[in-house]
C-alpha cells in the first residue's frame, strides 16, 4: 500500500509559481499512474494532471495546460507539480493520488490512494 504525502503549498501572488511535491512510501509499480486533483471551497474535486509512471506520459486539464507541468523522479518516488502563472481560480486544496491500474486517469475513481492535501492560496 502506497502512502502519499504532499508538500509545497502556500500563499503566492497571482502570476507567481509554486512547486508541489508528492512523496510516496512503498513501491510504485511501472503500471501506476500518479495524479494531482484539486478542490476549491464549495466545488467538486477536479482533475489537474497525471503521469504514467513507467512511460512518463502526461495528461492535463485544459484549464492548466501550458502553465502546469507534472513530472516524477523514479529514484525518489516523488511526483511534482510545477505551477506557473498562477491565477486566483487555481486556489484550492491540491491532492496527490495513486492509481494502481493507470487507466482512466482523469477520473478520481481510478485512484486508490490519496494524500492529505496541501493548500494553495493565490492573492490578486
Amino acid at each position: 500500500q502506497v502512502r502519499l504525502v504532499e508538500s509545497g503549498g502556500g500563499l503566492v501572488q497571482a502570476g507567481g509559481s509554486l512547486r508541489l511535491s508528492c512523496a510516496a512510501s512503498g513501491r510504485i509499480f511501472s503500471n501506476y499512474a500518479m495524479g494531482w486533483f484539486r478542490q476549491a471551497p464549495g466545488k467538486e474535486r477536479e482533475f489537474v494532471a497525471s503521469i504514467i509512471w513507467s512511460r512518463g506520459t502526461t495528461y492535463y486539464a485544459d484549464s492548466v495546460k501550458g502553465r502546469f507541468t507534472i513530472s516524477r523522479d523514479n529514484a525518489k518516488n516523488t511526483t511534482y507539480l510545477q505551477m506557473n502563472s498562477l491565477k486566483a481560480e487555481d486556489a484550492a486544496v491540491y491532492y496527490c493520488a495513486a492509481s494502481k491500474l493507470g487507466r482512466s486517469v482523469i477520473f478520481s475513481y481510478a485512484y486508490d490512494q490519496w494524500g492529505q492535501g496541501t493548500q494553495v492560496t493565490v492573492s490578486s
